[in-house]
């Protein structure tokens, strides 16, 4: 009788290999100076938490979804049962994909946005993250345990029922956000990286994010920047060439003049 893992372990155990995997590449490649937006310098300099603060952070964070994870697939059901109600079908799986990049994105933002706007909960829940003011890939989870409550875990909750997915398809949608949520956070702006192309929320839309001057705007995460430019959140920038190498993201003069 060979060995087989069931889909909710893959579900539960994907997302927290990949993030620690993709982060690794992203360590690997940070000495790119050319290609940073901050220098390495900087994020000493900036940043006001020890990098194995972080680590630990993240750590009891992924602790906390995957216990979450495995209550979520015990109460809707097995991996066996989810796939006899879905017939496998590349437009099912679309629909599936773009309904909770949807409902992510939407939960994220607001909750994102609460969390700036609201004193008590910015300054003893939500600045945990905004201690990384120079972000890096493997702090992109790092957040107050209730944050990632709240923020990563709810709302991957919402978006895996309402879109009907089933426990392997949640495989590949998670690994999927983990790796973008990572790149928001890598710091670099690498040629022909297809999260660039494809997405204008990307490294330098969220680090404009985490400087002071941008702090009550670009909230949206992990997706598309759709809910603040309809609310009016959006920080126009431009990615210029930073003296002494790499990029900086830069607001328009109608924000720096503000």
């Amino acid at each position: 009788m060979g060995f087989s893992v069931s889909d909710e372990l893959l579900g539960t155990v994907a997302p927290i290999v990949v993030y620690w995997l993709y982060s690794g590449i992203y360590v690997a490649l940070s000495s790119l100076e050319r290609y940073r937006l901050h220098s390495k310098a900087e994020e000493e300099e900036k940043n006001l938490v020890s990098k194995s603060t972080v680590v630990k952070g993240v750590l009891l964070q992924q602790v906390v979804q995957a216990a979450v994870a495995i209550l979520l697939f015990t109460v809707t059901g097995s991996d066996a049962e989810a796939d006899k109600a879905q017939q496998f079908s590349l437009l099912v799986l679309f629909r599936q994909f773009v309904i909770a990049m949807i409902i992510l994105d939407t939960w994220q933002y607001f909750m994102h946005r609460y969390m700036h706007h609201n004193k008590f909960l910015y300054k003893h829940i939500h600045s945990q993250h905004h201690r990384l003011i120079v972000p890096y890939a493997y702090g992109a989870l790092y957040n107050h345990p209730v944050e990632g409550l709240l923020l990563d875990t709810i709302g991957g909750a919402l978006s895996f029922l309402i879109s009907g997915m089933s426990p392997r398809t949640s495989i590949f949608f998670f690994s999927f956000a983990t790796i973008k949520t990572v790149d928001d956070h890598c710091g670099l702006c690498l040629p022909g990286n297809l999260f660039h192309i494809v997405f204008k929320n990307n490294s330098a839309y969220h680090d404009v994010h985490h400087q002071l001057y941008g702090s009550k705007f670009n909230f949206s995460q992990p997706f598309f920047s759709v809910w603040d430019r309809i609310l009016g959140t959006y920080m126009p920038y431009s990615l210029e060439k930073r003296e002494g190498g790499g990029f900086e993201a830069r607001p328009t003069k109608e924000f720096k003049d503000d």
